[in-house]
């Protein structure tokens, strides 16, 4: 029952509910951004390099033989694969910096100077009385 125990409070720690959103969110987000990749970016690439369907781009080493498929190398795939990385850590990129540039206009804005204490009020109010002696 011990075990049980710290593995429920394990699972509510903050950061660790937190962490299992972002991957769930991250998750969606790389199937989001690999169809823009192969559905959006990859086609109009392809008509400029030739009508390609980088996909279909690989090194055949041995050819199919009935009911065994042919053995290749798809770098075709691996080029799309690596174009959706980039695009995610670009997009992880600006996100991230936006979320800083956000946190840092909150800490820059200055806190309201605090109530002066009732010794200043009284120090401020001494010098005034003086001013307007010297000035009589």
């Amino acid at each position: 029952m011990a075990v049980l125990k710290e593995l429920k409070n394990f699972m509510m720690r903050g950061n660790v509910v937190d962490m299992a959103v972002g991957v769930i969110v991250g998750g969606a987000f790389g199937k989001i951004v690999s169809s823009l990749v192969s559905d959006i970016i990859m086609p109009p690439i392809g008509i400029i390099l030739g009508g390609v369907n980088f996909t279909d781009l690989k090194f055949v080493l041995k050819d199919a033989v009935g009911d065994v498929p042919a053995v290749s190398i798809n770098y075709g795939t691996f080029v799309q694969t690596i174009l959706d990385f980039v695009i995610i850590a670009t997009a992880i990129f600006f996100a991230i910096k936006g979320i800083n540039a956000l946190q840092t206009k909150k800490a820059e804005e200055p806190a309201a100077p605090p109530a002066p204490t009732k010794e200043e009020t009284l120090l401020t109010e001494i010098r005034d009385l003086l001013k307007e002696q010297n000035n009589k």
